[in-house]
């Protein structure tokens, strides 16, 4: 099952367990069961501490558990936890057995000390670079909390189960057999969710910080590189972010990264994080700003308000909260959302194994995403407002390969149809003839797109183009002073990672340029 070189990585990792684990499965006579049956046997055979056992009585087949021995600690899996999800085993594995976790002392003990009974199912799918966080997440918790239970299941082993719960993204996570949540979520996050009083801690926390020098509001490829190289400088640097790594974290295969010749998103806004951490930042999660206060005077201090009702305080700020899917907002996107209207096909794809979907936009991002899906589902309606396709032409010679993918131009999408439950099919609008057509499928994936994070700072005295982004000079300054902006959101063209990067390093000299000409408060007041 897994090759010599896998094994040799595995083996290497093997050596950090502390207890013994035993492997559980779950098995029938099917060949996914050969196939889990064969990837355990590999594992075991990587360390003596890690045994197999077939006696497993979980009704999902091919099924696993990883079992502390001797213990009711366990983390499962039904299915091949293989492509994303095999970084989730190997942390499984060592968690299980003993490893500590890399998360903080205070996360760990907000887990433990989580009352209740907990019984999570998340259904993945192996193409999906959203679904490890989640997973490993959950698995976690499950190690952390005896009270704590988690199973992750692929999707596309056990359909049945995916459509009678109506499952149709991922990941989606059950709790205690309901609905709890969909999409990219990270340990912190979940943890938000559960423990009702975490929020108001975290908020409490951030109202007494002290001011500091930079704040950065993002934590993208801008807000990562800003946040460097202002703390090289030796001042006070804070980052605050919804989710650190930003809209990288939705991107797939990132082949345009100079010197590194491939990579996947959510392994670069990773290794943002870890970049970041090696110096001494102030980096607050799960924070999204609601408003930004001008100083009082020239100089003064400018104060950055959050959802989550704290505020901070600084001398300067570099915004950078770059930029978020664009929707159609036409009549049925928004109703089932989740449940046939999709943002990410190699996430949500496989779950459209053998159906009809419809790929909304014509550039890069619309055509990269027929091609995938074409390999998947059953046809593929390719629907372009403008009269030819915008993608690079070699992308436009694959796509014209494809049999099983139509291409419309010209072509408005008008609304999105459904049984109240699942998506049906979708009205477009000829925009030749003005005649309207209606398509039956099953899903619709939109791909039109980016909007800047920007609603916020309306108001603000940060001025705005027409389409929301924010105006910046050649140094990244905007309208108000103390305050630069980089990356997506910003009025910089060509949105691309690098050149994210490139601004935020270059607005955060600018902040510190800005800082060291300011007088000192003191000198003001005997000025005056």
């Amino acid at each position: 099952m897994l090759d010599n070189g896998l094994k040799a990585q595995l083996k290497g990792y093997l050596q950090n367990l502390v207890t013994p684990v035993e492997l559980v499965a779950s098995l029938d006579d099917g060949p996914s069961s050969r196939e889990l049956l064969a990837l355990l046997n590999d594992i075991a055979g990587e360390s003596d501490k890690v045994t197999v056992r077939t006696d497993g009585q979980d009704a999902r087949r091919p099924s696993f558990e990883i079992r502390r021995a001797g213990t009711d600690i366990a983390v499962a899996f039904a299915g091949l936890p293989m492509g994303h999800e095999f970084t989730s085993l190997v942390l499984a594995l060592l968690q299980v057995g003993g490893h500590p976790p890399k998360v903080s002392d205070q996360v760990i003990e907000q887990v433990r000390a989580l009352e209740g009974e907990f019984r999570f199912e998340t259904y993945f799918s192996l193409s999906c670079q959203n679904c490890p966080d989640v997973v490993q997440a959950l698995n976690l918790m499950s190690v952390l909390n005896p009270r704590i239970k988690h199973v992750a299941i692929d999707g596309a082993l056990f359909p049945d189960e995916v459509a009678a719960r109506g499952v149709m993204a991922v990941p989606t996570v059950l709790l205690n057999g309901e609905a709890f949540t969909q999409g990219r979520k990270g340990l912190e996050e979940i943890l938000a969710m559960v423990d009702t009083g975490a929020a108001a801690r975290a908020a409490e926390a951030l109202r007494a910080k002290e001011i500091f020098d930079v704040l950065v509001v993002g934590g993208g490829p801008a807000g990562a590189a800003a946040a460097i190289y202002a703390a090289r400088k030796g001042i006070l640097t804070g980052v605050a972010a919804e989710r650190f790594g930003g809209q990288v974290l939705d991107t797939m295969a990132i082949e345009n990264f100079i010197s590194v010749q491939e990579t996947e998103g959510p392994k670069l806004a990773a290794a943002l994080e870890a970049h970041v951490a090696n110096y001494d930042v102030d980096i607050m999660n799960l924070q999204r700003a609601t408003s930004l206060k001008a100083p009082g005077e020239p100089g003064g201090v400018i104060e950055i308000a959050f959802e989550s009702g704290a505020s901070l305080r600084a001398r300067s700020v570099v915004l950078a909260t770059g930029a978020r899917w664009r929707t159609m907002n036409v009549p049925g996107e928004a109703e089932y959302r989740n449940k046939g209207v999709a943002y990410c096909p190699h996430c949500d794809g496989p779950l459209f194994k053998g159906k009809r979907v419809a790929v909304i936009g014509g550039g890069n991002s619309g055509v990269e995403a027929a091609i995938d899906l074409a390999g998947i589902v059953r046809h593929v309606t390719l629907i372009e407002f403008d009269p030819q396709l915008r993608a690079d032409a070699v992308l436009q010679r694959k796509l014209a390969t494809l049999p099983n993918v139509t291409v419309i131009t010209s072509a408005q999408t008008t609304e999105v149809l459904g049984d109240g439950e699942r998506v049906s099919g979708l009205v477009y609008k000829d925009r030749n003839s003005g005649e309207s057509h209606r398509v039956e499928l099953e899903g619709v994936f939109v791909q039109i797109g980016l909007v800047p994070n920007t609603d916020w700072l309306k108001g603000s005295g940060v001025a705005l183009s027409p389409r929301g982004e924010i105006e910046t000079d050649v140094k990244g300054a905007t309208s108000l002073p103390g305050v630069f902006a980089a990356g997506d959101a910003t009025t910089t063209p060509y949105k691309q990672i690098v050149i994210a990067m490139g601004e935020g390093s270059k607005a955060a000299l600018s902040a510190f340029d800005y800082l060291i000409r300011q007088v000192p408060a003191e000198d003001q007041a005997k000025a005056a």
